[in-house]
């Protein structure tokens, strides 16, 4: 017998082994695990590339802040192209209005040089109408474009000569229908201007004008006398007797102001102021 043997051993005593079956079951457990994950892994680089870039971008989802922030910028986005096409409207508007005032500048222009041309051209026309009926009156004397006043007084002083040195002086300025001087006249407004200067007030127009004062024969004619051309009290136009069967009168726009000899323009009447 050992000389040990009757003194109790102080090892822990073994425990008994682990259940084979639980050992098993939990090694099948993690290669099941582990076959699963190798299944699911990317095979190849590439995918591993797909999937890690994949994973690595951010998902941004809007808070509602953003959301108001983008809504205001697409507003404002919105209103400056409605600016923008009202700002393009209203130009071509404008440049639309102005360009119809300049045409109907232009329309007026040419409307009041037409009127001019007309009645120069009537005024011519007319004339020459009342040449001939008062070539067929004075029918087997003398021509009544040669016709001159066989007693024409002399410009010497007083009324007629102001009345005469007034009309020379505008000589050459222009006509316009309606003007009165003193750049322009048109007939009436020069014979109204020339009596001004001696106190005599006379009508605006040439129609009062042939019956303003006492009614005489061309052939009596005498300085400061009006002629007319018409009939007395319907005259279209008028100019004023100066001496030596000659008178001044505002004519047309082609002419102006002209001195002219009565045998150029022979008027059908004359009436006395003076």
């Amino acid at each position: 017998m050992s000389q040990t043997a009757h003194i109790p051993s102080h090892r822990k005593p073994r425990r008994a082994g682990r259940n084979p079956l639980l050992r098993t079951g939990v090694a099948g457990g993690v290669l099941s695990t582990l076959a699963v994950t190798a299944a699911a892994a990317p095979s190849s680089a590439e995918e591993r590339k797909t999937v890690a870039d994949t994973a690595e971008m951010p998902v941004i989802v809007p808070d509602a802040a953003t959301g108001a922030l983008l809504a205001a910028d697409a507003n404002r986005t919105v209103a400056t192209r409605y600016e923008t096409e009202a700002a393009r409207t209203l130009a071509a508007e404008q440049a639309m209005e102005r360009a119809g005032e300049l045409a109907e500048r232009k329309k007026a222009e040419a409307e009041r040089r037409a009127a001019e041309a007309a009645e120069a051209e009537r005024e011519r026309a007319a004339r020459e109408r009342a040449a001939r009926d008062s070539r067929r009156t004075t029918l087997g004397a003398a021509p009544a474009e040669t016709a001159a006043p066989a007693t024409s007084a002399p410009v010497g002083s007083g009324n007629a000569a102001t009345l005469v040195n007034f009309l020379r002086a505008q000589v050459g300025k222009a006509y316009v229908m309606g003007a009165t001087g003193p750049s322009a006249y048109d007939c009436s407004s020069l014979a109204q201007a020339a009596f001004r200067q001696i106190g005599v007030s006379l009508p605006r127009t040439s129609q009062p004008q042939s019956t303003a004062g006492t009614q005489v024969s061309l052939s009596s004619v005498r300085p400061g006398d009006i002629l007319y051309w018409g009939s007395a009290g319907n005259a279209y136009h008028v100019a004023v007797y100066i001496g030596n069967g000659r008178f001044i009168g505002a004519q047309n726009p082609s002419t102006g102001v002209v001195e002219r000899d009565m045998s150029h323009d022979m008027p059908t009447g004359a009436v006395r102021v003076l």
